[in-house]
């Protein structure tokens, strides 16, 4: 038991540093060895060997750093992409989801369609997203992944999408993506507009 608790104690001493520690061994009225490094009356002063002290992976970093080689390198510290404020990290991706290249909006949607943008990763807080139609731009830069068009002209439209950081800048711009609207012709007798199904001449327009 005395041996157990020797053994313990010396574990845990405080040795701050390399040089040799001073400790004393007494027994108290139970029997107990009892290390200190405080002298007392009766105690026995024990010399301790030095210790090796073995340098840690962070203390060896400049050493490294100097030798010039890239794979010890300790490595920069890593910007969250979702944080606001940070410096501008490029999103792995930034493109028009929906619809696809070469999609046909057909009559019965009346030119109303729904854009869904795909960025990875999550599009920061303090970053824009607007949609341009025809070169043109559609809707205000907003912090949002989904846009809504309505009212679209029969015909080809080109959609691309803009990423626009903080200051308003725009860091990313998406591939074109071609969409083709159908629309029912005034001419035509099943257009809503003429629900009479009478021919055009008949009805005024």
């Amino acid at each position: 038991m005395k041996r157990f608790l020797s053994c313990i104690f010396i574990g845990c001493l405080p040795f701050g540093g390399v040089e040799a520690a001073t400790v004393y061994r007494s027994v108290d009225a139970q029997g107990n060895v009892v290390f200190t490094d405080t002298p007392g009356q009766d105690s026995q002063r024990i010399k301790l060997k030095s210790l090796t002290v073995v340098p840690s992976q962070e203390s060896a970093t400049p050493a490294s750093k100097a030798s010039g080689n890239p794979a010890e390198k300790k490595a920069a510290p890593r910007f969250s992409r979702n944080a606001s404020g940070g410096p501008f990290m490029p999103y792995s991706t930034f493109s028009i989801l929906s619809p696809q290249d070469g999609y046909t909006l057909q009559t019965g949607y009346a030119g109303d369609i729904v854009i869904d943008i795909a960025v990875e990763p999550e599009l920061r807080k303090d970053h824009r997203i607007r949609l341009l139609v025809d070169d043109d731009v559609s809707q205000s830069a907003m912090h949002t992944q989904v846009f809504m068009l309505s009212n679209l002209n029969r015909g080809e439209h080109t959609l691309r999408a803009e990423l626009l950081d903080a200051q308003g800048r725009v860091r990313h711009r998406s591939d074109p993506v071609t969409l083709y609207v159908h629309r029912a012709s005034v001419n035509l007798p099943s257009n809503p507009n003429n629900p009479a199904g009478r021919p055009q001449s008949q009805t005024g327009n």
